[in-house]
């Protein structure tokens, strides 16, 4: 019996720890009995607990109002047809934000007061992001979006719950057919006007459209956006923020949005397509982003397709940023990854002029997820060396990847900088610090090492590094580099506990 109960434990999705269904998830038969108006959505069965019928809309937005309700004493509501958030995997984000403005990754220089203020991009009739956000954590926000509908419901979800109504401004934004045109618009400038409107009693402002950059010719030739402004023409002069966070349309067609038939949480053709997809209209956000630069310590995206996210980190780089992180949100069956990026310079933290020197070190992995196995921890530290321009070799059949690192990348890894990219697929990184001074103290050479990957148990991977030349004269920075290879693959692959 234990055995089974510890096998449950194991399988277990990733959730946020501070996430309030981390540990208990919703009760359906005692929301049930709370709340009569969701009673007849729960369905019971002898041998599993009480549910309901993910593809009835109508279900899934009665869960989402009670669980909004009982637990962030929220009022809230949507029509039909518009996108009906999960509660738990919309928490999920709002908590990684935390952490990241929580972090001394980059400085904190950007709220002049001491209320953290956010931007939600198409924030949707659900308005879900400002709500979360301001009643769990107090911050205020700014959310935008192009349709009436969205508009007038954002407003009436607002002004219900006059306790946080005030951190919450929604934005309206014009839409324009010709926001791909750059014509006339030069890095740094923005335009926008003044004009305010009232929908539903809830103050609304209303900004021009402005067309934004794409980053280079090359992707004119792929599938671009072409809708309305997304933070150019939408974020005014003197506004700074502390995040931009986005929901983006995750399909190409309404066709392709349909292909799930085991989940209905609604949604327009505005909140789900755009042509190009989420590649596209993140990469807006990216164009964007290299203008506005430093209005926000963070830059974030909700990203739908794991295979996306390596196209973006690289025009991430190209443009210039100085940190990338990632992360992924599990919640049930579904899977979602967070983007982050920034263009402030990273905090830099001193090493001691005297490195110990180790020739082995190892830490274990614990609580793998089932279908995460050796080879794809393996393929991980290639990626992570890969990532600052570090030689690197993967051999499957060892289960190693032996790695040959310079001194310049040395200090890439330590410093958590981006390589130095040109339009080939090669890089080299970074080398100095904004004073011209080096993170190691040492001379120009190879510091060539191994990483082995070894299964313990079902969850548990043991993973080993040897120095392979201990008389290099940058073996110091062994111990440092691989004590930042475990946090990297502790992020990615163990869950908290």
């Amino acid at each position: 019996m234990g055995s089974k109960k510890r096998k449950r434990k194991e399988e277990r999705p990733t959730i946020h720890p501070k996430n309030k269904y981390s540990q208990k998830p919703p009760d359906f038969a005692q929301l049930a009995s709370l709340y009569p108006s969701f009673q007849p959505f729960v369905y019971y069965s002898p041998h599993a607990r009480p549910n309901i019928d993910w593809t009835d809309f109508n279900a899934t937005r009665e869960l989402t109002r009670v669980l909004l309700l009982h637990d962030y004493s929220l009022t809230w509501w949507i029509p039909d047809g518009q996108l009906c958030p999960t509660v738990p995997n919309r928490s999920n984000y709002i908590h990684w934000l935390e952490d990241l403005l929580s972090s001394d990754i980059i400085p904190h220089t950007i709220s002049t007061r001491d209320k953290v203020r956010g931007f939600d991009i198409g924030t949707g009739a659900n308005c879900i992001y400002p709500l979360l956000g301001a009643s769990l954590l107090g911050w205020s926000f700014v959310g935008s979006d192009v349709t009436d509908v969205a508009l007038e419901w954002a407003g009436r979800n607002v002004n219900s719950n006059p306790h946080i109504s005030d951190l919450i401004e929604i934005r309206k934004v014009e839409s324009h057919e010709n926001t791909l045109s750059v014509e006339g618009l030069h890095y740094g400038e923005s335009v926008h006007n003044g004009n305010n409107i009232d929908v539903s009693g809830n103050v609304i402002a209303e900004v021009s459209p402005v067309p934004s950059l794409p980053l280079d010719l090359h992707f004119r030739n792929d599938k671009n956006y072409r809708g309305p402004p997304i933070l150019l023409g939408v974020v005014r002069d003197d506004e700074k923020f502390d995040f931009c966070m986005c929901n983006p349309p995750f399909f190409e067609s309404l066709e392709e949005a349909g292909l799930n038939p085991k989940t209905s949480c609604g949604g327009s053709r505005e909140e789900m397509v755009c042509p190009g997809g989420e590649k596209a209209f993140i990469t807006r956000i990216i164009e964007d982003s290299a203008v506005l630069k430093h209005s926000f310590r963070w830059y974030t995206s909700m990203v739908g397709r794991k295979s996306n996210i390596k196209c973006l980190v690289s025009k991430l780089w190209a443009v210039g940023v100085t940190v990338v992180k990632t992360t992924e949100f599990v919640q049930g069956k579904t899977c979602r990854w967070g983007l982050a990026w920034s263009f402030l310079p990273p905090v830099q933290k001193k090493l001691p002029s005297s490195i110990p020197e180790k020739s082995n070190m190892s830490f274990m992995l614990e609580g793998l997820q089932r279908q995460h196995s050796a080879i794809h921890v393996l393929q991980a530290v290639e990626s992570y060396f890969s990532l600052h321009g570090v030689p690197c070799t993967l051999n499957s059949s060892s289960f190693t990847v032996d790695v040959k690192a310079s001194k310049d990348q040395c200090d890439s890894i330590l410093k958590n900088e981006p390589p130095i990219t040109d339009n080939s697929t090669q890089c080299e990184p970074k080398s100095a610090t904004s004073d011209g001074s080096s993170y190691l103290n040492i001379t120009s050479d190879k510091l060539p090492f191994r990483v082995s990957v070894f299964q313990q148990i079902p969850g548990t991977l043991l993973v080993k590094g040897s120095l392979q030349e201990r008389n290099s004269p940058i073996s110091g920075a062994f111990s440092l580099i691989f004590q930042k290879l475990e946090e990297a693959l502790r992020s990615n692959f163990c869950r908290e506990k």
